[in-house]
């Protein structure tokens, strides 16, 4: 105990003294403290419960809330226990809405099978679906892949895929059993002509999600069960569509299908097939405007928003406090004690969480992590919802302004992807310190000349002031003073040095000694501090040491082993960095332009990552186009027609561009997972319609006529796995994370779909020299399913 400390009797110079009589004892926390956590403004121990891998997150929430429960009834008064973050509360939200919206989808897919094809076909489709889930999530359970974000978005998109098999597989046999065939052979017929070429197209389609699944960047890292459940449930797809869908067919449609007649055909197809032919004959005209879109999109796509992953739609946001380096952990918990007093206020915050001197453990995986400092403190605020969020973040930037003139303060939503932290970072390098200190601060200037620029800081800021103590080694080894008991001597002085430590309860207690604040806050003081020499003799410290105030960064970052000051900034909600950036390009080219030799200014920030991560794609860019032209090859067996195919899957860029532009989502990692799908989905299309007119050929019909009817065959297929995967996509439209893919993939599918009916059977006149018949251009072709008769 402390009284049994102070009774402690010691010798010194022929006396007896006790503790109590020349040092004061008591118990006390750590000086300077450990970093401190608060919730709610009250001080309070944080406890981070992680979950075991392959966990439940949903049965851990479940678990940790009922063990509180017990746990409340049996602390002493004044204890309470809070929950700071529930992850399990978010999956579950997360995971709910995700469900609700691939229910969503699932029947506006249905919908769209039962009104184009009837009950009976409708049915046969309905119940692929379903299969082809349950086979998906029994794959993905084998191999560990959990129901998250973006596992449960890769469903979604897939959705659009799958059915298409389902539908092509069902169109093809009511287009057979319309020519007067009976079930098996139309059965027969569907395999037989769309297995191939449906496999072709779904390799294809995984093959332009390869990228993502072997990135190595942390977006890929982030994204990978994207490819993963996409790989999965095309390939479950296909092999219920070309096994599981032809059966069905066989057991739920009608003995006969009651067709048009084998001479007229539907007033769709007569009215396309007048459409197409009028394209055909005016091809250097259609082939030239469509080249000139093409070329109008790619310049459209430089004022679309660029970004990288959006902000997350939780309730928390972050508060940061940075004071000057030279604070102390206390000076920071008494701003702390402040901007509590803000929080407990307003009345759209829920609860709140304060670390003092550390950044927030994570709790959440895009958390961009900080280090511990006394200057620093972050809060993890919780708001009372999505929709006040954005409210509470206005009032508290507007308070913290006011209120706060001497502290960097920072308010931000979480994010999602990989952690960026600041959107803005330029690292300004250099040899000298203090040179690259001046410079940062110049460039500071220049990033501050545009309006939208805003909380400009540095990871490096003012010097903070120390006392220097030089050692005359010479007349300290002539004393016997080595530097080691000099510092020794100084450290318990200043910080304490730890004596012994005290056992009390279950728990040992560090017993220190240091000398008292006012030995301690003076450098007069410091200077009569005497230390033990050689015989015994005690020696003033100013007699082998100079000590004196002096200035230097309490921080020093390198970067590549050189000094490198980070110079970072926001930006104003609804500026994209990428523009702010663009529009200073000027400015910092002249300012680097006049950096002396030796210094340097990069580019960071949200800019670097994403086009990191950009890179990690790209760079896998050649293994993607192999295994597509590898197995396009395979299928189509013929150069030219691979080349068919390949010019065909950019230009649905067109319709990227426009859909972008007008809803105003920005083009962003997402967005380009988006255009990924879109590209193997026009392949897919493309594929399947060039092997039908090649079969159509091959069966005798003439070259002309062939590319109508082959496309007029195609044209239901088409237009119904297309409105199928275009309406699919509306669940997810408005949501924050997948919106931005879900208008990329609308809009260049119904571009594509429109370049697959008439502007590739148009290119394939062209490009095989195909000339027009004798006959009217007015005049359609009698009937679309003689030839597949004759090829039959």
């Amino acid at each position: 105990s402390e009284e049994s400390l102070k009774a402690i009797n010691f010798y010194a110079n022929g006396h007896y003294f006790r503790l109590g009589d020349v040092a004061e004892v008591k118990r006390a926390y750590s000086d300077p403290p450990q970093p401190m956590f608060r919730f709610n403004g009250k001080p309070a121990v944080g406890i981070a419960i992680s979950m075991t891998s392959g966990g439940d997150a949903l049965a851990l929430g479940e678990n940790v809330k009922e063990k509180m429960h017990e746990m409340a009834a049996e602390l002493p008064l004044g204890v309470e226990l809070g929950l700071v973050a529930d992850q399990s509360h978010v999956v579950e939200e997360s995971v709910g809405e995700f469900t609700k919206s691939l229910g969503e989808a699932i029947a506006i897919v249905l919908a769209v099978s039962f009104l184009a094809l009837g009950w009976r076909p409708g049915i046969v489709v309905a119940v692929a679906i379903p299969l082809v889930l349950a086979i998906t999530f029994v794959t993905m359970e084998y191999f560990g892949i959990s129901l998250q974000r973006i596992s449960l978005g890769a469903l979604i998109i897939a959705l659009g895929l799958l059915v298409d098999d389902a539908m092509i597989a069902v169109e093809m046999m009511i287009s057979r059993m319309e020519e007067g065939y009976d079930k098996i052979s139309a059965a027969t017929y569907a395999y037989t002509s769309t297995a191939f070429p449906m496999l072709t197209g779904t390799l294809v389609t995984i093959a332009g999600f390869v990228p993502v699944g072997f990135a190595k960047s942390g977006a890929g890292e982030y994204c990978f069960s994207l490819f993963a459940v996409v790989g999965i449930a095309l390939v479950v797809s296909w092999v219920v569509a070309v096994l599981f869908t032809p059966l069905t067919g066989v057991a739920l449609l009608p003995e006969r299908i009651k067709g048009h007649g084998s001479h007229q055909p539907s007033r769709l197809v007569r009215g396309f097939q007048t459409l197409l032919e009028t394209a055909m004959r005016a091809k250097w005209l259609v082939l030239s405007a469509t080249a000139g879109l093409f070329a109008l999109s790619v310049v459209a796509m430089g004022f679309v928003g660029q970004e990288f992953f959006p902000k997350s739609d939780r309730p928390e946001i972050m508060v940061d406090l940075t004071l000057p380096q030279t604070a102390s952990i206390k000076a920071t918990d008494e701003v702390v004690g402040r901007v509590e007093k803000l929080l407990a206020a307003d009345p759209d915050i829920d609860h709140w969480s304060f670390y003092v001197g550390q950044g927030a453990v994570r709790f959440y995986l895009p958390l961009d992590a900080q280090l511990a400092n006394d200057f620093f403190a972050q809060a993890v605020v919780v708001t009372k919802g999505h929709a006040v969020r954005q409210a509470v973040i206005d009032r508290l930037e507007t308070s913290l302004a006011k209120g706060f003139d001497d502290v960097m303060t920072r308010v931000t939503p979480l994010e999602l992807g990989p952690p960026v932290g600041w959107p803005l970072r330029f690292r300004v390098s250099g040899p000298d310190p203090d040179k690259t200190r001046s410079l940062a601060q110049q460039f500071a200037q220049v990033l501050g000349s545009d309006a939208a620029v805003r909380n400009i800081n540095y990871d490096w800021n003012e010097p903070a002031k120390v006392i220097k103590i030089e050692v005359d080694q010479d007349r300290a080894r002539a004393l016997g003073i080595s530097s080691q008991q000099l510092a020794d001597t100084i450290n318990s002085i200043l910080s304490g040095s730890k004596i012994t430590q005290m056992r009390d309860d279950t728990y040992l207690v560090d017993i220190v000694a240091r000398a008292v604040q006012s030995e301690r806050a003076d450098i007069d003081t410091l200077r009569t501090l005497t230390v033990s020499a050689s015989g015994g003799r005690r020696v003033p410290l100013d007699q082998v040491a100079t000590l004196t105030y002096q200035t230097e960064p309490p921080l020093i970052w390198r970067r590549g082993r050189v000094p490198t000051v980070t110079v970072q900034a926001d930006v104003v909600p609804g500026t994209e960095p990428a523009v702010v950036v663009r529009k200073l390009d000027g400015a910092i080219a002249a300012f680097k332009a006049e950096l002396p030799a030796g210094y340097s200014v990069e580019q960071g920030g949200v800019i670097e990552d994403s086009a990191k991560a950009q890179a990690s794609i790209f760079v896998v860019f050649p293994l993607m186009l192999f295994i597509m032209t590898t197995v396009l090859m395979i299928q189509l067996m013929s150069f030219q027609r691979l080349v068919l195919v390949l010019l065909t899957a950019p230009l649905a860029l067109i319709g990227v561009a426009g859909a972008l532009l007008m809803s105003g989502a920005p083009m962003g990692f997402v967005a380009i997972l988006g255009v990924m799908s879109l590209i193997g989905m026009v392949i897919r299309n493309s594929v399947i319609l060039i092997t039908q007119i090649d079969q159509h050929i091959a069966s005798g019909e003439e070259p002309w006529s062939a590319v109508i009817s082959a496309t007029a065959h195609r044209l239901r297929p088409i237009l119904l796995t297309a409105a199928a995967a275009i309406l699919g996509m509306i669940p997810i439209a408005p949501t924050v994370f997948w919106g931005p893919m879900a208008y990329a993939v609308m809009g260049g599918l119904m571009v594509a779909t429109v370049l697959t009916l008439l502007v590739l059977p148009t290119l394939y006149v062209a490009w095989f020299g195909i000339k027009a018949p004798a006959e009217s251009a007015a005049e359609p072709i009698e009937s679309v399913a003689e030839p597949q008769r004759l090829a039959a």
